[in-house]
C-alpha cells in the first residue's frame, strides 16, 4: 500500500444547519464545541439562496475566522463546517474541508469525517477513467463517483456512490437546495440530528455541538441512513439496509466530549463506569486516585468511587495546549505533554498514587507522566488504563496506522510496566468495556468496534487487507525472535 493511503486517516468534526439566518455564525459556534476533534484546519461553506461561498484555512477555528468580517463574507440560511484532525504529510490548504465543487448544473460542498478503506483502488479506477483529483483526501472520491454515476436522478446517484465507498464515514453534502447527511453501514462515525427553536435543523458529529447552539436533540442518524433536509423539513431515507451497528469504541473512550451522548449513552457516564469496572478488575492498595486531564477524569472518578480510595487533583492541565494524541509527530506530542501537565506536589508527595488514564497508544506520554509524579515525590505510581490495550491498527479514521506505533503490540504487561517506570500496570478488559458502554443492541461486541484491541474488524478492509496481513506476519515474526 503506497504511503499516501496511510496518510488519509483522520478524526474530524462536522456541523451543518439548514433554515437559519446567519447560518455561518451558528456553524462557527457549533464547530467551536467540536474543536477537540481536530486542530489542523477549519472551514465553512454557506448557502445564500443557492449561492455557495466557502472559506477555509489552516489552524484553529478561531485563527481561521480571527477577523469577524470573514463570517460576514458567508451570508445565507444554510451552512456546513468542518474541523480537521492533524495528520502527518498532508497539512495543506487543499485538504481542508468543506471541499467546494463548481459544476455547470450547480455547486455543492462536502464535509467528511472518517476514512474510506477502498479509497486507493477507487481513486486508481477513477483516474483511469479520466478523473482529476485536486486533493490527497479520500473525501473527494464521493464527488467523482456522484458525477460519473449512470443514474439520471440525483438521489439515486448519491445512494449508488454511498454504496460504493467502504469504511467509516459521516458525510455532509450541501447542494443549492438541500442538505444531505449519511453515516456508514456500521455507524462507525457518529452523527446526530437536532432542531433549533426557530425550526432550523442541525446535524453534528456530537450532541455537545447541538447543545452549544441551543438545538434540541431529535435522533442519532442510523447506519445506512440518508437524511435529506430542505425548506420543507427533513426526510429519512436509506442508501442501504445491509447494516450492522459497530460504533467506534474510541469515541466513548477518548474522542468525544463527556457532555455528548452517542446512541443514547452519555460519554461521561460510560467513562465513569469504565473506571468502576477497572477498579474491580485491577484493584490496588493506594492513598489517592489521580486522573490524567481531561478525558480520563470521568474514569478516575469512577475508579475512586468503586475502590473507596479518595480522588485528588494531582495533575493540572494547561487548557491552552492541544491534545497530544492528535499531534502529527512524536516530537510535537512529547513537547505538548511537557507544556500541558504539571504535578501538584502538595497532593502527591509521599502518597501511593493510582494514576488513571483513558488509553495508551505509543506509551511515551504515560512514561513521562509517571516520571512527573515520581519526581514530585509520589511514593508509588500504579498505572490503570480505562480501556483495553491497543494492539491492532485502525483503518476507519483514527491515526493508528501500524503496529509499530502501538506499544502493547510489542510488549507484555510486565515489559510495559518496566518501560513506564510504574509500580504496577492494569488494563480494562474488552468485556468490561462493552459492559460499561452498555448499548442496547444484540449486535456483535455490544454494537461497538473493538478491532484495535482484539483484531475483530467489523468489515472487510479492502485496500488495507494485504497491509494488515503483512503487519500481523511481521509482528508474529518479531515476537518469535524475542522468544
Amino acid at each position: 500500500m503506497p504511503n499516501e493511503v496511510k496518510s488519509l486517516n483522520e478524526e474530524c468534526g462536522v456541523f451543518g444547519i439548514w433554515g437559519q439566518p446567519q447560518a455561518s455564525n451558528i456553524t462557527y459556534y457549533g464547530l467551536h464545541s467540536l474543536q477537540h476533534r481536530g486542530q489542523e484546519g477549519a472551514g465553512i461553506t454557506a448557502n445564500d439562496s443557492g449561492c455557495l461561498t466557502n472559506i477555509r484555512g489552516l489552524g484553529l477555528l478561531s485563527k481561521v475566522f480571527q477577523d469577524p468580517k470573514r463570517l460576514e463574507e458567508l451570508p445565507g440560511t444554510a451552512a456546513i463546517g468542518h474541523v480537521r484532525y492533524s495528520t502527518a504529510g498532508n497539512k495543506t490548504l487543499d485538504n481542508i474541508q468543506p471541499l467546494m465543487f463548481h459544476f455547470t448544473d450547480g455547486d455543492m460542498s462536502l464535509a467528511h469525517n472518517g476514512n474510506l478503506t477502498n479509497a486507493h483502488s477507487l481513486k486508481q479506477r477513477l483516474e483511469n477513467e479520466g478523473a482529476i483529483f485536486h486533493t490527497t483526501s479520500d473525501t473527494e472520491i464521493l464527488i467523482h463517483l456522484l458525477r460519473r454515476s449512470s443514474h439520471t436522478d440525483f438521489l439515486d446517484k448519491l445512494k449508488e456512490s454511498l454504496r460504493t465507498v467502504k469504511g467509516g464515514f459521516a458525510f455532509l453534502l450541501m447542494t443549492e437546495d438541500k442538505l444531505y447527511a449519511a453515516v456508514d453501514p456500521n455507524g462507525l462515525r457518529p452523527l446526530a440530528l437536532g432542531q433549533m427553536k426557530t425550526g432550523a435543523y442541525v446535524v453534528a458529529s456530537e450532541t455537545c455541538a447541538l447543545n452549544s447552539v441551543g438545538a434540541e436533540f431529535i435522533r442519532d442518524i442510523q447506519p445506512g441512513e440518508l437524511i435529506i433536509i430542505d425548506d420543507d423539513g427533513f426526510k429519512v431515507d436509506y442508501y442501504t439496509k445491509d447494516t450492522q451497528l459497530a460504533i467506534c469504541s474510541m469515541e466513548y473512550i477518548y474522542f468525544a466530549r463527556p457532555d455528548s451522548d452517542i446512541h443514547g449513552v452519555n460519554v461521561h457516564n460510560a467513562r465513569k463506569e469504565m473506571g468502576r469496572l477497572l477498579a474491580k478488575e485491577q484493584p490496588v492498595e493506594a492513598d489517592i486516585v489521580v486522573g490524567v486531564p481531561n478525558s480520563s477524569l470521568s474514569a478516575a472518578s469512577g475508579y475512586a468511587e468503586a475502590s473507596g480510595i479518595p480522588y485528588e487533583m494531582g495533575l493540572v492541565k494547561n487548557q491552552y495546549i492541544a491534545r497530544t494524541f492528535i499531534q502529527p509527530n512524536q516530537d510535537m506530542r512529547e513537547r505538548s505533554v511537557r507544556m500541558k501537565l504539571s504535578p501538584v506536589k502538595g497532593v502527591v508527595a509521599g502518597k501511593k498514587v493510582v494514576l488513571v488514564d483513558d488509553s495508551i497508544v505509543r506509551g511515551t506520554t504515560s512514561k513521562y507522566i509517571v516520571r512527573l509524579l515520581l519526581e514530585a515525590g509520589a511514593k508509588e505510581v500504579h498505572l490503570r488504563i480505562a480501556s483495553p490495550a491497543l494492539k491492532f491498527p485502525c483503518y476507519y479514521g483514527i491515526d493508528i496506522q501500524t503496529t509499530d506505533e502501538l506499544i502493547a503490540a510489542h510488549k507484555n504487561i510486565a515489559e510495559m510496566n518496566q518501560f513506564f517506570g510504574s509500580n504496577s500496570l492494569g488494563f480494562l478488559s474488552v468485556a468490561s468495556l462493552i459492559k460499561a458502554i452498555g448499548l442496547k443492541t444484540k449486535a456483535p461486541n455490544g454494537g461497538l468496534c473493538v478491532a484495535y484491541f482484539n483484531g475483530d474488524y467489523p468489515t472487510p478492509l479492502y485496500d488495507f487487507e494485504s497491509e494488515l496481513q503483512a503487519e500481523l506476519k511481521r509482528l508474529h515474526e518479531s515476537r518469535k525472535q524475542e522468544v
